[in-house]
């Protein structure tokens, strides 16, 4: 058995590159934490939803307002309308336009069924954007 003497110019080559397997590995950890976190950020509290600090936004056009008063019945703008009646209404109103915001108010003692109620009605209409209105709370 022969033994090689080790030479300068044997040395081994030197890699410089990045080893990205442990960068992967907490990636996939962090996307695993934020897929289990993400559905239990949601919250089960009761709470009183008709006033906001938020600054209004201005309008382009004219809105279409959905109310919903206390004794459940139904008007578009300022006009009285029935649940049967709703999409035809809608359809005049935006042109067919089904992309048009619909900003839905209800009165606050309108139980939250019923709310869900009147927004599935304006999600079988076609339309799917809805934005909820309340009371402008002014900073004290």
């Amino acid at each position: 058995m022969a033994i090689k003497p080790r030479r300068d110019d044997d040395e081994l080559d030197e890699h410089h590159e990045i080893n990205v397997t442990p960068f992967i590995d907490v990636m996939l950890v962090l996307l695993i934490i934020f897929m289990v976190a993400a559905p239990l950020a949601t919250v089960d509290v009761p709470v009183d939803l008709p006033a906001s600090t938020a600054q209004p936004h201005p309008k382009d056009h004219d809105p279409v307002y959905l109310t919903v008063r206390e004794d459940l019945s139904l008007s578009l703008n300022q006009d009285p309308v029935t649940g049967e009646e709703l999409r035809t209404r809608l359809d005049a109103l935006t042109e067919g336009d089904h992309d048009e915001r619909i900003f839905l108010r209800a009165d606050k003692g309108v139980p939250y069924g019923e709310l869900m109620a009147t927004m599935n009605r304006l999600r079988e209409a076609g339309y799917l954007k809805v934005a909820l209105v309340g009371l402008e709370q002014r900073g004290e």
